[in-house]
């Protein structure tokens, strides 16, 4: 009996075998599709390569079981329902790859498909509205990273079950007015059409959706944004920076209870920020730098948990910094605004805050000492403000600061020889702000990037990404009136990249030990009074490509060797009293062949002259001799001589 049920139950799975594979036309689509990606491959070199891709993609074989394909579990039938496609061009060298929209349509005839991700394969072309309509049973669609150009079809909004949509990273042009009039996208929960040329206002009828997740930066939109927009209870995300949008904020923008992220960044927005933003109890990142937002109060966000990161930067906000910001901040970016007055000590209750940036204000008032009590600080950017007094030696405390910018302030006295102490400029920490901030939902996931750092790095204007903070270190003390020598004590600092106290009264000696700092990669120290010469020990930076000394008192050879010959700018080394060397062109005293003593050289007049001396008097005796011999100098008898003569006889 038991060898009678065991060969029945093995009949019936060789019965049921062939409906569970996947059916003979899904799979002949799979095969054409792989087929149309290989041919668009022009070189042979590349043939390994495409065969790895699709290895198990054969006739032979059960397409459910193929790489980048799921099917259902189905116990009565299989079907192909997900088709993970993407960054395929990216395993096959891009100059030889060209795709096109077309080979895409082998996979319209996969009807059962509810997920498809073709994204970051560079296809070019319009998209086949036709094939996408015949997709009715999608759920999640990518498209994201590729050169689709043209409209876009509306036919993708007609896709009944659609929740997730990602079209970012085009050349799409415009969104069909007439899906205002459909209802049939009511599932949709993830909307990303970000970084395509997209042009008109915000669209009423996305506003009007439940949607958690409006992603369109990077666009030409324009306009006001609509207050319906807000009224929504399942908004997580809006992402609209990099946009053409003006106008001030809806007043309504508090409604949105369930707002997690709100970029609205390097746009045209204007006005006071409505007060009821203090009601978004989730928002976790806040971004409305670059705009022309004003206003001389902010509003109370000490009463929210969550925030982690405020960005205002680049505004016309006035009036002192007195608002109260919630203690989980990690960035406070309010830079390049008019804020004016005295730091308020409320800053002093965020104990996580990792980078406070105030650059480009006009704060006045003494070195806010409240400052070194917030030990978490990585960051610290006072930058173009009117801060006055010394620098406090507290300071030392903000032990994990890796970048300090106090540039072009009034600061007097000295250096705080406890510098020395910045443990996060000793050795960068591993640990990263970072330069995105993730949200995740059920469903879905999103990260935000954080704008770059704008700092003087190498003497220019750049953006640092937060991404990589742990390579960054600076310390810029440029523009003040900073007197007294540099501390020895800044060479334990040895993972400081720039080190700029240019445009002070600082004196002596540029100290040796800079030359302990080998990470250094600009160093400027012009604008000065050092005196004494050019360390030689700063020929150990091979990192150094910027040293600035101009505009002091240093005299001497300026350092050789293979990394400081290339540093051979005469204007860095311009206005010192007796600067020589390669760079400059100028050679060193010692450069010159040596020359014999004083003494000798007046053994060598006197035998020069010696010599025209017996050669004037054996030209004269041979002119004599020669003219005797010719009788022209024969001397005359006297008139007697003949008597003279007789006498002598007698």
């Amino acid at each position: 009996m038991a060898k009678l049920s065991l060969l029945l139950l093995l009949e019936l799975l060789i019965f049921f075998t062939p409906s569970l594979s996947c059916p003979e036309y899904q799979k002949q689509a799979l095969l054409n599709f792989k087929a149309s990606l290989i041919n668009s491959t022009t070189t042979t070199s590349t043939e390994g390569q495409r065969v790895l891709l699709f290895e198990s993609w054969n006739s032979s074989s059960d397409c459910c079981n193929w790489e980048r394909v799921n099917c259902s579990s189905s116990l009565g039938s299989r079907t192909v329902i997900a088709l993970y496609l993407n960054d395929l061009v990216d395993q096959l060298p891009r100059e030889h790859t060209v795709l096109t929209s077309n080979i895409l349509t082998p996979l319209f005839h996969i009807r059962s498909l509810t997920h498809l991700n073709v994204s970051k394969n560079k296809i070019q072309g319009e998209l086949p509205s036709d094939g996408f309509a015949n997709l009715t049973e999608l759920i999640s669609l990518d498209l994201g990273s590729n050169d689709f150009f043209g409209f876009i079809p509306s036919q993708l909004f007609q896709l009944r079950y659609l929740q997730y949509l990602d079209m970012s990273s085009n050349n799409f042009h415009d969104i069909p007015k007439e899906i205002g009039n459909m209802t049939e996208l009511r599932h949709l929960q993830f909307l990303d059409l970000s970084k395509n040329h997209l042009e008109g206002m915000f669209p009423q009828w996305l506003a009007e959706m439940e949607v958690g997740f409006i992603i369109l930066s990077g666009n030409k939109l324009t306009g006001s944004l609509p207050p319906s927009l807000f009224n929504s209870t399942y908004l997580n995300i809006l992402s609209l920076s990099q946009n053409k949008f003006y106008g001030q904020l809806p007043s309504n923008i508090g409604n949105a209870t369930y707002l997690m992220s709100l970029m609205l960044n390097d746009n045209n927005f204007s006005g006071k920020i409505p007060e009821s933003i203090s009601n978004l109890r989730t928002l976790t990142l806040l971004d409305l730098s670059k705009n022309k937002f004003s206003g001389n109060s902010l509003p109370d966000f000490s009463s929210n948990i969550w925030p982690q990161i405020i960005d205002l930067s680049s505004n016309e906000f006035s009036g002192e910094i007195s608002t109260n910001f919630s203690i989980l901040t990690r960035v406070l970016s309010l830079g390049k605004n008019k804020f004016s007055g005295i730091m308020s000590t409320n800053l002093n209750n965020m104990r996580q805050l990792e980078c406070l940036d105030i650059h480009d204000n006009k704060i006045t008032g003494e070195f806010p000492d409240f400052i070194c009590q917030i030990s978490t600080l990585r960051i610290l950017n006072l930058r173009n403000n009117s801060f006055q007094g010394s620098i406090h030696d507290c300071i030392s405390n903000l032990t994990s600061l890796q970048i300090l910018d106090l540039s072009n302030n009034r600061l007097v006295g000295k250096i705080p020889a406890k510098f020395g102490n910045f443990t996060g400029m000793i050795k960068t920490s591993n640990e990263s702000v970072g330069d995105v901030i993730g949200f995740m939902t059920t469903s879905f996931s999103f990260q935000g990037k954080i704008n770059d750092l704008i700092l003087n790095w190498k003497k220019s204007t750049q953006g640092l990404s937060w991404k990589n903070l742990n390579i960054y270190s600076l310390l810029d003390l440029s523009m003040n009136q900073l007197s007294g020598e540099i501390p020895t004590t800044l060479d334990s600092l040895k993972a400081l990249k720039t080190f700029n106290v240019s445009h002070n009264n600082l004196y002596g000696r540029i100290p040796a030990s800079l030359g302990d700092l080998l990470n250094l990669e600009s160093l400027d120290l012009s604008h000065n009074n050092l005196s004494g010469s050019i360390p030689q020990e700063l020929a150990k930076l091979q990192q150094l490509s910027i040293l600035d000394v101009s505009n002091n008192k240093l005299a001497g050879r300026i350092p050789g060797g293979s990394q400081m010959d290339t540093m051979n700018d005469p204007n860095f080394y311009a206005n010192n009293s007796g600067l020589c060397g390669m760079q400059i062109r100028v050679p060193c005293p010692e450069d010159f062949s040596p020359t014999k003593p004083p003494k000798v050289e007046s053994k060598e007049r006197w035998f020069s002259w010696e010599g025209v001396g017996i050669g004037y008097a054996v030209s004269f005796i041979i002119t004599v001799g020669i003219l005797y011999l010719a009788k022209y100098f024969v001397p005359a008898k006297p008139p007697n001589y003949h008597r003279q003569r007789r006498r002598r006889r007698i």
